[in-house]
């Protein structure tokens, strides 16, 4: 061979021919390589085993991660069976809506929760007050949860006080049906309510929402 090898070939090369590493064991053993970090020369095999601690830190913190995350899912996962067993426990009907409300706030630790339902056999006051029907054709809109930090929804006036983030999940007999009501779970940290984040947590408390408040929906 006339031309040099490049880094690609050698590589290329040591790849389809597993057995020269074997073969020439005492000239690998001899190597030095650039420290990673520093301005000297290791062994190659000091710097294989740096490599396997980095790995090793890297699956350490993933491990980490995991059950972090397990832990929250944990925690989340009791917090929605107590909301729910406070919502089976409600026998009137004129105050399950404010357990709804209200539970969401005091079991997620939400700044407000506010709720609107249209056609249920409720007073035409607070949760059952009329809406426009701008607001039901928003919720009849939303496929999917809104999160965001635009406090300027006409259903943000349900709330007390402006919140920082804010969440809006449709109330629905079913998947593809007609809303009958919206719920607005308010936040006073920017960062609890997000565009980019996960809504099946949301996802579930539209759909035991719903289920509980369909007691309401006048026999036909």
């Amino acid at each position: 061979m006339t031309q040099p090898l490049s880094a690609q070939e050698v590589a290329k090369f040591l790849q389809e021919n597993p057995e020269f590493m074997v073969e020439h064991a005492d000239v690998f053993s001899a190597l030095e390589v650039p420290h990673p970090h520093q301005a000297r020369a290791i062994s190659l095999g000091e710097r294989q085993i740096m490599t396997l601690r980095d790995r090793l830190r890297d699956f350490e913190f993933r491990f980490a991660q995991l059950v972090r995350n397990a832990s929250l899912n944990e925690t989340t996962t009791s917090k929605l069976i107590d909301w729910s067993a406070r919502m089976l426990a409600e026998q009137s009907p004129l105050r399950l809506p404010g357990e709804v409300a209200l539970g969401l706030a005091e079991h997620f630790n939400l700044q407000e929760v506010g709720l609107r339902v249209w056609g249920l056999d409720l007073p035409a006051e607070g949760v059952g007050e009329p809406v426009s029907e701008d607001v039901r054709a928003f919720a009849d809109s939303l496929s999917a949860p809104y999160c965001g930090t635009n406090t300027q929804f006409a259903a943000v006036a349900w709330l007390s006080a402006k919140p920082a983030s804010l969440a809006m999940v449709a109330l629905r007999p079913g998947p593809r049906e007609p809303a009958f009501g919206l719920l607005v779970l308010g936040s006073d940290d920017p960062d609890r309510f997000i565009p980019e984040m996960g809504t099946a947590f949301l996802d579930t408390v539209a759909r035991l929402a719903s289920a509980a408040l369909q007691r309401l929906i006048p026999a036909s």
